[in-house]
């Protein structure tokens, strides 16, 4: 029985005062049971929670009163047992780290494409302007091994802040063409699409919702393989189901 529901969500949004936030969420999870992890962040916040359905969307409920994430939106999916061992709320100075603290999500989004229109781009070979669409990974190189989108550019990063010298170093590979930057849950290739246009890249996109609102939201073509989360289920396959297959892990030493 799939009774566990499982949320993932984040936002850009500056937060004042951090560490006081980070006490409200942990004594609002705690009292909750939700597991997970809460990323409070100066430029934000980013969660993974599971647990009862009910006490997970009174936990994004508690996400949506903090002033500025009134407008939070988490992907779902559900499994047969919780995915995480605790809960925890951590302070961290990026959401995903990049070293580039002029790249602002909050102060402008980079354009996005949504899933929908991007699976019917991906059917005709083209944009609706009839340019190229080209799709980058912005993720490591051990998640792509999990799975991908068809002929995606892969530069096998190790970690996101090798992302702009890999833009750099590549930069004429996408020229003249719509570049979708893509990753889990749309945190990196938000940041990684602004970085991009910030270079002269004109025609940079963005996945809403990255691979999971993908997979939401359409039927899961042109992508091959599972996608990697980070969580005990490891990987989901393109209809939101825990995969099967696991793949080994780099070490965290």
């Amino acid at each position: 029985m799939t009774t566990t529901l499982n949320l993932a969500a984040y936002q850009f949004w500056p937060i004042q005062d951090p560490a006081s936030l980070r006490l409200r969420l942990l004594e609002a999870g705690e009292s909750l049971g939700i597991k997970g992890t809460i990323l409070v962040t100066p430029e934000g916040l980013n969660a993974f929670l599971a647990g009862p359905e009910q006490s997970c969307r009174e936990m994004l409920a508690v996400l949506r009163a903090v002033p500025g994430f009134a407008s939070l939106e988490a992907k779902e999916s559900w499994s047969s047992d919780i995915p995480f061992q605790r809960f925890k709320v951590k302070l961290k100075k990026e959401i995903i780290r990049m070293d580039h603290p002029t790249i602002r999500p909050a102060e402008g989004r980079a354009p996005a494409v949504d899933p929908v229109t991007l699976a019917r781009w991906l059917d005709q070979g083209h944009d609706d302007t009839g340019r190229p669409v080209v799709m980058l990974d912005t993720r490591n190189d051990f998640e792509v091994d999990f799975g991908k989108f068809n002929n995606t550019i892969d530069w096998r990063i190790q970690r996101f802040t090798q992302f702009p010298q890999a833009v750099q170093d590549h930069l004429h590979e996408l020229q003249n063409k719509t570049v979708v930057s893509y990753c889990t849950g749309g945190i990196r290739c938000e940041k990684a699409a602004i970085y991009m246009q910030s270079l002269g890249l004109h025609n940079v996109l963005q996945l809403d919702g990255g691979i999971l609102k993908y997979f939401e939201q359409t039927d899961g073509r042109h992508w091959q393989g599972s996608c990697f989360v980070f969580d005990e289920r490891q990987a989901l396959e393109p209809n939101l189901t825990a995969s099967k297959t696991s793949l080994a892990l780099p070490s965290s030493s």
